[in-house]
C-alpha cells in the first residue's frame, strides 16, 4: 500500500485538514485544458445530496484518467466536493459580488445544510461518504452582508461563505461536522482511508 494519497482538489482547506490528519498528500491538480467547473453545474432536478455525490464522483473519475494519462506512480485517488442547500435549493460559489449578496441574504437568518461527500478510489476498489451537517444564520443587516463580500472571503466558497473565516461572527448554531463544513470532514475520510 502507498504512504501517501493524491488529493484532487485545488482546496487549501482540504490540505490544511488532511495534514491535521497526520495524512501524506500529493496534489492530483487538474491539467491546463480541463474544465473541472463544468463537472459542477446542477442537472435539472437534480436532490442537494444526489449532486454532491455526483459531482464527486465525476471529479474522482476525471482524477484518475489524469492519474494514468500522465503514468505516475499508483496511489489512493482521494477527491471531495462540498455545496450548500436550502430547502432543495443548491448553493455553489457565486458567480460575482451580487450573486454572492443574494445568497448571503437568502441564507440570512435561516438554517441551511452543508453537504460533503468523499470518494476515494485505490485500484478497482472505490468508497465514498456523505457528511450533512447544519448552520443557522443569524439574521444579516445588508451593510454586514456588504462588509462581508467586500472581504473577498466569500468568493469561490459554496453558499459565499467560510465558516472558519469572518462569517464564523453570523453563526448562530452548527450541527453536524465543522470540519465538512469546512470541506473535508474528518471523520468520514479518516474512515475511508482506513
Amino acid at each position: 500500500m502507498s504512504d501517501f494519497v493524491y488529493l484532487a482538489s485545488q482546496s487549501p482547506r482540504r490540505r490544511q485538514l488532511l495534514e491535521q490528519l497526520g495524512v501524506r498528500y500529493e496534489l492530483l491538480l487538474p491539467d491546463a485544458g480541463e474544465d473541472t467547473e463544468a463537472l459542477e453545474e446542477v442537472q435539472p432536478g437534480e436532490a442537494p445530496a444526489d449532486y454532491v455525490r455526483r459531482v464527486t464522483a465525476d471529479k474522482l473519475a476525471a482524477a484518475v484518467d489524469r492519474l494514468g494519462r500522465r503514468g505516475l506512480p499508483e496511489a489512493p485517488v482521494l477527491c471531495s466536493d462540498t455545496t450548500v442547500a436550502l430547502g432543495r435549493v443548491i448553493f455553489g460559489k457565486p458567480a460575482d459580488a451580487a450573486d454572492a449578496v443574494r445568497m448571503l441574504t437568502e441564507l440570512s437568518g435561516q438554517t441551511h445544510r452543508v453537504l460533503t461527500a468523499v470518494a476515494v478510489q485505490a485500484g478497482p476498489m472505490q468508497v465514498a461518504d456523505l457528511s450533512v451537517s447544519r448552520v443557522t444564520f443569524a439574521p444579516m443587516d445588508a451593510d454586514e452582508i456588504r462588509a462581508y463580500v467586500e472581504s473577498g472571503e466569500p468568493m469561490g466558497k459554496a453558499g459565499a461563505y467560510a465558516v472558519q473565516g469572518r462569517a464564523a461572527a453570523h453563526i448562530r448554531c452548527i450541527t453536524g461536522s465543522y470540519t465538512g463544513i469546512m470541506g473535508l470532514p474528518l471523520h468520514e475520510t479518516a474512515q475511508l482511508l482506513r
